[in-house]
């Protein structure tokens, strides 16, 4: 993505305004760009809005258009447009962003950051859309939402919410309208937000018609056809449901770019990770705009740390080693800097591969592409024994990695140092919608304990936690519970 343009684009939606007056019979003053709309609501947003990287303070509201459009965003607590509704004349509560005109070089994507929010608190927003091409005509409420802001870290309060990835691989894209229906499963569990870690699509893999809807039969090597790919997976309704009622934070994988890619090597990823960026909510800081690993502090009791495994990595061929990473030395020090200060009850790394799970490649990407190694001394061994190293040394209890990729369900207890106390966890769920995986057998160097090695159904993670406890559940797609494991929060 054009920084320049991203730049324009982020500082002209920060800028919020505020209107006042006497409220209209849509509970909405007549300054609001949305009085009198109720009667005018129309369709002009075909792809759905959704809200992610929310925090205490802030969050992105993403949207696509078809076509160039005006877009302003009008949004308050819900709290404030229920006394604005209730009272004759008060002050609007609104805060709104500047005009901006989508465009082709977002693929008329738009994310508008949503700052300057309350903790622990629902928001209402609404989507004005103008055609700019109709100058005198009015502008019209495409869309609305609700959120709720993430709680303060003094506050502890229990938290839920699902994780999963490998969305439409190896010939299990959309079929029928919904879609992908494990994704209304994930929705009817009510989650406080889904993590959608990894394999956000299959730009390398051809899903044929029938029974696949059509759209999705060609390998994405270019911007435009990253761009498709990505569009293909908006088109399932079951997929805009669930993005329109829960927050989410997105992490890619490979295959938004290329099996087993490795970035610094891989010259489709500039393409892959602008498409990426465009079509998921993810928050951009101008210092640093094409990073993607990032820090989530939710409450007293959780904070997460989200990896970025593909950007910074090593050839997966290159022999592991001191000069081998996979996350890049910036992001390394990131993350253990971040575990060793965190006061979270809860800290977990959010990891698109597995840590012990031994992953090899093949003739065209060799070398083994998760944590664990192999015989051909590959692998990315030294570098997560340092994040080991740092939880040990540090003495940093209750950490639990969540990961995907290899499409079966897996749940360890590690004693790396062998005292007979379990020092993390590691669970891994998916697919959502995916060639189910060929079960295997754990790489011993962290001496795990296996908690589950099962496959054969799409799945999804489910967290609920307390500053008493961390419970996993893994649940198919139709809704049965297939693993509940429990893990008792340790004290200082």
């Amino acid at each position: 993505m054009n920084t320049c343009f991203m730049i324009f684009v982020m500082g002209a939606l920060s800028m919020a305004l505020s209107s006042c007056g006497a409220h209209s019979k849509e509970g909405l003053p007549p300054g609001s760009l949305f009085a009198g709309q109720g009667e005018k609501e129309k369709p002009g947003l075909p792809d759905g809005t959704a809200v992610g990287d929310i925090t205490s303070h802030s969050a992105e509201l993403w949207l696509k258009t078809q076509g160039p459009r005006q877009i302003q965003v009008e949004w308050a607590s819900l709290e404030a447009w229920k006394r604005m509704s209730a009272m004759a004349s008060i002050q609007s509560p609104a805060a709104r962003t500047s005009s901006v005109l989508t465009g082709p070089e977002t693929d008329f994507t738009l994310t508008v950051p949503l700052e300057n929010l309350s903790p622990g608190t629902r928001y209402r927003y609404y989507i004005l859309v103008k055609d700019p091409d109709q100058r005198s005509a009015p502008a019209q409420r495409a869309a609305q939402g609700e959120f709720t802001t993430l709680p303060d870290p003094a506050t502890s309060v229990p938290m839920m919410f699902a994780w999963s990835g490998d969305l439409g691989g190896q010939e299990r894209c959309r079929q029928g309208e919904a879609g992908y229906p494990i994704l209304d499963t994930i929705r009817e569990q009510k989650p406080d937000f889904f993590i959608f870690l990894g394999d956000t699509i299959y730009s390398d893999h051809v899903c044929l018609l029938p029974p696949n809807e059509p759209g999705y039969n060609f390998i994405a090597t270019t911007l435009q056809e990253y761009r498709a790919k990505h569009h293909y997976q908006r088109g399932a309704t079951a997929l805009r449901r669930l993005l329109a009622s829960v927050p989410v934070y997105v992490m890619w994988d490979d295959h938004e770019v290329k099996n087993n890619f490795a970035g610094p090597f891989e010259p489709q990823m500039a393409a892959g990770l602008q498409a990426f960026r465009e079509y998921w909510p993810i928050h951009t800081d101008m210092s640093e705009p094409q990073r993607l690993y990032r820090m989530v502090r939710c409450g007293a009791d959780l904070e997460m740390f989200l990896l970025d495994t593909r950007q910074y990595r090593s050839r997966n061929a290159d022999p592991d080693g001191p000069a081998k990473t996979m996350l890049g030395a910036a992001q390394l020090q990131w993350l253990v800097k971040g575990l060793a200060s965190s006061t979270a009850t809860w800290k977990v790394i959010v990891t698109s591969v597995p840590l012990s799970v031994p992953k090899g490649g093949g003739s065209a990407v060799p070398g083994y592409d998760g944590w664990a190694g192999g015989t051909d001394g590959t692998g990315f061994e030294r570098e997560r024994q340092v994040i080991v190293d740092a939880i040990l040394g540090n003495r940093i209890r209750n950490v639990v990695f969540l990961a995907g990729d290899i499409h079966w369900v897996q749940a360890n207890a590690y004693d790396p140092d062998l005292d007979g106390v379990t020092d993390f966890h590691e669970f891994v769920s998916g697919p959502l919608s995916a060639y189910h995986g060929r079960l295997m057998s754990l790489s011993p160097a962290l001496h795990p304990t296996t908690l589950i090695n099962e496959g054969g159904y799409d799945n999804f993670g489910l967290v609920r936690l307390t500053n008493e406890e961390f419970v996993v559940s893994i649940i198919d797609s139709v809704g049965k519970t297939r693993f509940l494991y429990k893990v008792s929060a340790k004290k200082r």
